[in-house]
């Protein structure tokens, strides 16, 4: 009687969980699945739905700004990627660092993190202003002219990294915690053993951080493939289509043109690239992760 009350009482507190999982995820993604058959202008109702069975997909792979968005947004997620994670990895063996003041650091470098993104790309447009920014001044000083950022089809996608890397710090903090997890004592017997500061970072901190390179590399593929809100505010696909991301294509399709059906197809592809990438990953980590307690499986 008392297990059966207890199960009760466990379901019963995981029931807005398992409500809000039905509500607002298996049930829209079902949906979308549904409607990527169909054509629907999302205007006229749920009664106008129209099964059109593949006719979205062939429409998409004839579809020349599909091309032009997947382009975007993989050469974004090729370069931005180990981007941010090298850069998110020194800053952390930075903040690591037994130094005075070392917290108010790290509190610094995490502060971007949480500012909203709309607030951010605001910012930032004002940094890359081509005439009264300050990204532009800087450079004057040197003697160098600034291009138009945003407004320069060759320079706004590479804006847009550079900016990514202002707020990597969630990314930080992660590698922060899994480099404060390495044992000291590995670090000491690898020293004794005559091994520098860069042959102990490769030989033994990295093996010792591989689960969290591995957690930021699935996290930032996906991040990488769902790019939207900076450049939706900051160039809204322009100039001539330079920083039409794949879920800003996307948007458009759904909540700009009213093609829902159309929209669905599209996020279920991308939804196909995003696991394709990530079982790479996942399969692959294999070879590279290691995890306390492997030996002893072996």
């Amino acid at each position: 009687m008392r297990n059966s009350r207890s199960e009760r009482a466990g379901y019963l507190f995981i029931l807005p969980w398992f409500l809000g999982l039905l509500l607002f995820t298996l049930g829209p993604m079902l949906f979308s699945f549904v409607l990527s058959f169909s054509k629907w202008d999302i205007i006229t109702g749920i009664g106008s739905i129209e099964f059109v069975g593949l006719d979205n997909f062939k429409a998409i792979f004839h579809d020349e700004l599909f091309y032009q968005s997947l382009k975007v947004t993989f050469i974004f997620a090729l370069v931005s990627v180990p981007l941010y994670q090298i850069v998110s990895l020194l800053i952390a063996l930075l903040l690591n660092m037994r130094t005075r003041g070392m917290k108010l650091f790290r509190l610094i470098y995490f502060m971007p993190s949480v500012i909203p993104a709309v607030a951010v790309s605001m910012m930032w447009i004002m940094i890359f202003n081509p005439e009264y920014g300050i990204l532009n001044r800087a450079l004057g000083w040197f003697g160098i002219q600034g291009p138009a950022w945003l407004q320069d089809p060759s320079y706004a996608l590479g804006a847009l990294i550079v900016m990514g890397i202002w707020g990597v710090g969630n990314t930080i903090i992660i590698y922060l915690s899994g480099l404060q997890g390495v044992p000291e004592e590995l670090h000491e017997a690898a020293q004794l053993d005559g091994a520098g500061s860069i042959r102990r970072f490769f030989s033994v901190t990295m093996p010792m951080i591989s689960p969290t390179i591995f957690f930021n590399l699935i996290m930032g593929i996906i991040g990488g493939f769902q790019y939207f809100t900076q450049a939706f505010v900051m160039t809204n696909g322009g100039p001539l289509n330079s920083t039409l991301f794949y879920n800003l294509y996307l948007y458009n399709k759904a909540f700009v043109n009213y093609e829902m059906g159309y929209a669905s197809a599209l996020s279920w592809i991308l939804f196909a690239i995003i696991l394709f990438f990530t079982l790479i990953v996942i399969r692959s980590s294999s070879m590279w992760v290691y995890y306390n307690g492997d030996d002893d499986r072996d």
